[in-house]
């Protein structure tokens, strides 16, 4: 059974520093695989606030956390402004994946969010952009000018 919480701090701090950290190596070893950034030992410096202060890096976000069987599986990040509501981060571990977790955080960060929802996602990444579009998503106006995007929009 899947159990999404929202973050607290300090208490899930661990959690949310190890997930984190997954999933912005996993996108970088992606990235270096598609020729778009060089392979790197470590994560680039931007990213080490995150992991090292979560906490204090996501302050003003919803973040949610899901666990099956009280091992923590699954992340999911949400900013909201002025007139939108972004997904920032959306990671499920490997051995979770295709059993509910990313449906479940999904589900649990929609039904609190501000629409329009907007994201963008890497577009070698099909199981998610068609997970995303079976939830609604449409393609959106550019927010970022990076190569190989997609950006999405849930109205």
């Amino acid at each position: 059974m899947v159990v999404v919480r929202e973050a607290s701090f300090p208490e899930d701090e661990a959690a949310v520093s190890a997930l984190l950290e997954d999933y912005l190596k996993q996108t970088e070893a992606e990235k270096a695989d598609h020729d778009l950034t060089p392979r790197a030992a470590a994560l680039p410096d931007r990213y080490a606030h995150e992991i090292t202060d979560p906490e204090k890096s996501l302050a003003g976000m919803r973040v949610l956390v899901a666990s099956v069987d009280g091992v923590d599986r699954g992340i999911i990040v949400v900013s909201r402004g002025a007139e939108v509501s972004e997904i920032k981060r959306f990671w499920t571990t490997p051995p979770a994946r295709g059993h509910g977790v990313g449906s479940a955080l999904i589900g649990e960060a929609l039904r609190h969010a501000a629409r329009p929802v907007r994201l963008s996602v890497w577009d070698w990444r099909e199981p998610a952009i068609r997970m995303y579009r079976g939830l609604g998503f449409s393609p959106a106006v550019p927010w970022d000018e990076r190569e190989r995007l997609l950006f999405l929009e849930l109205i």
